[in-house]
C-alpha cells in the first residue's frame, strides 16, 4: 500500500470518529445548528479528500506512463466547499456558517496532526 493510500485510510477513520461525534452532538445538545455544520462541512471535506487523493493516484500513473495530466480536481474540490457554503447560507437556521467552515478545514487539520504523530513516533 503507498503511503498516500495508507495516511488516507487513517485520516478516513479519524474523520469518521469526528462524524459520530458531531451526529452525537447534535442529537444531545441544543445547539443543533452548530454540529449540523460541523458535520455538513466535514462530510464536504472527507469527500474533498478522497477527490484528492482519487486524482493523485490517476496523476502517478499517468506520469509512469509518460500521459499528460490535466488537472488535480482543484475546480471539484472548490465546487464542493462552496456548494457547503451556499447550503449553509441558504438554510441558516439548520446550519451555523462558521461551523461549517470550520467543517472544511476539518481534513487538514486532521492531517497536520496525523503527520506531528507518525513523526514523533518514528523517533
Amino acid at each position: 500500500m503507498s503511503d498516500l493510500r495508507a495516511i488516507y485510510f487513517r485520516v478516513r477513520r479519524y474523520l469518521y470518529f469526528l462524524l459520530s461525534l458531531y451526529v452525537l452532538g447534535w442529537g444531545f445538545t441544543a445547539h443543533k445548528p452548530i454540529f449540523a455544520g460541523l458535520v455538513l462541512g466535514t462530510a464536504c471535506s472527507l469527500f474533498n479528500l478522497w477527490l484528492m487523493v482519487r486524482k493523485t493516484d490517476k496523476f502517478g500513473d499517468a506520469v509512469m506512463k509518460g500521459k499528460k495530466v490535466r488537472s488535480l480536481g482543484s475546480f471539484n474540490r472548490m465546487a464542493t466547499a462552496a456548494l457547503a457554503a451556499i447550503i449553509a447560507l441558504k438554510y441558516p437556521e439548520q446550519f451555523h456558517l462558521i461551523s461549517v467552515v470550520v467543517g472544511l478545514m476539518t481534513s487538514y487539520i486532521v492531517i497536520m496532526i496525523d503527520f506531528l504523530k507518525q513523526a514523533f513516533l518514528r523517533k
